[in-house]
């Protein structure tokens, strides 16, 4: 029997199995055990050790294991299962909570149900598959429910995705938050000083809007849907700033039309996004990302493609101005070319922005709601034969 008891004279320990280990998941995680840790949690990651959730999560104060994983099912799956199980027999958790598509697997083929196990799907795997490849992801899924007490969704639309896709589970649905410390409202002389201090490679005046993407250089992110967008909207001198790297990046690169700047990745999005008169996501699919709610903590209107996260991400009022279909790029063309000729808009947009998004997408309460989900897990008794149970 794997897990532990937990009584009130110790802390509760949870253990993070996570792969990927950068961008939005790494950021979701790092915010999420800091947060645990100041709760008085024992937080222990398990991740690849390159990458920076790695440091991310020591500085937060989880203890880091090394799990070497890569980020898609290959021929190492096994070795990734068996080491998976000896991490956390050491651990000996009473919590397993296990991120994206590949931790979930390996986690739970690890465990299958001996210790109360979250999987987080951040995105559903199904969705950037195609195929037979898409089927058999679905599939896994289905049979992999069964070894999750509970799948914790960050939008209701993911949630309602995965049934969609037949999977019956317990579900529960916890938004995204964000650091609200680490991203306060921008002051409104701020942007200019802020722009001047990034390593651009050209110097962009003032009065030049500035809209920046955040986010991997990969086909989730749509980025070449973004690139065909810019070329047909009237951006006039504005320029388009991709903050990331993958990939894509030689491909995007290569196609990509005046006004385009690549920055790579960067350890820190707080200026990018300090700097931007806009932030766009074109994403082809999500659970519900992490850079928009970043960027309107700080003040700063957002651009998104509707898919699973956005609707709830944005104020309702915002849907006409800030919400396109995804891979429509004459859609988002005319969306950017309307937001950039109108900057009274766009500070109205980022002040109701502002205010929602600090008053609703906390880390903080984000974090307390996934505690009391460990506690109402902790506290159930183990079945001897996982059954599969609908919400």
């Amino acid at each position: 029997m794997l897990q532990k008891s937990c009584t009130d004279e110790e802390r509760l320990t949870v253990l993070h199995l996570v792969q990927p280990v950068e961008g939005g998941v790494a950021r979701v995680v790092t915010d999420l055990v800091a947060a645990q840790v100041r709760a008085g949690l024992r937080a222990v990651v398990a991740c690849p050790p390159d990458g920076p959730l790695a440091a991310g999560a020591s500085t937060a104060g989880a203890r880091v294991c090394a799990w070497p994983a890569d980020r898609a099912p290959g021929n190492r799956l096994g070795r990734e299962v068996l080491t998976a199980g000896r991490l956390i027999r050491a651990c000996r958790p009473d919590v397993i909570h296990a991120h994206s598509a590949k931790a979930g697997l390996a986690g739970r083929l690890a465990v299958r149900g001996r210790v109360p196990t979250v999987f987080q799907p951040h995105a559903w795997s199904f969705e950037a598959l195609e195929g037979r490849a898409a089927g058999l992801a679905t599939a896994w899924e289905r049979l992999g429910a069964r070894w999750s007490d509970r799948i914790l969704c960050v939008s209701e639309s993911e949630r309602l995705a995965g049934q969609r896709a037949g999977i019956t589970a317990r579900w529960s649905v916890i938004h995204n938050g964000v650091d609200l410390n680490r991203f306060p409202p921008a002051r409104e002389d701020s942007a200019a000083s802020v722009r001047a201090s990034l390593p651009l490679p050209e110097v962009i005046p003032a009065d030049v809007p500035v809209v920046v993407c955040v986010g991997r250089l990969s086909r989730q992110k749509g980025q070449d849907v973004l690139l065909r967008a810019w070329r047909a909207a009237e951006v006039g001198g504005a320029r388009l700033v991709l903050v990331g790297d993958g990939p894509y990046g030689d491909e995007l690169r290569r196609n990509a039309p005046p006004g385009v700047l690549f920055i790579g990745s960067s350890p820190d999005v707080r200026p990018w996004i300090q700097a931007a008169d806009l932030l766009v996501l074109p994403s082809r699919w999500e659970g519900m990302a992490l850079a928009p709610l970043e960027a309107m903590a700080c003040g700063t209107p957002v651009l998104l493609t509707d898919v699973n996260g956005a609707r709830e991400s944005l104020p309702p009022g915002h849907l006409p101005h800030c919400l396109v279909p995804p891979e429509d790029p004459a859609a988002l063309a005319a969306a950017l070319t309307t937001l950039l000729d109108d900057p009274a808009l766009r500070a109205e947009l980022g002040r109701t922005a502002q205010s929602r998004t600090r008053s609703l997408f906390d880390v903080t309460k984000t974090a307390g709601a996934v505690l009391r989900l460990y506690q109402e897990l902790v506290g159930q008794p183990r079945p001897t034969t996982r059954k599969r149970t609908e919400r």
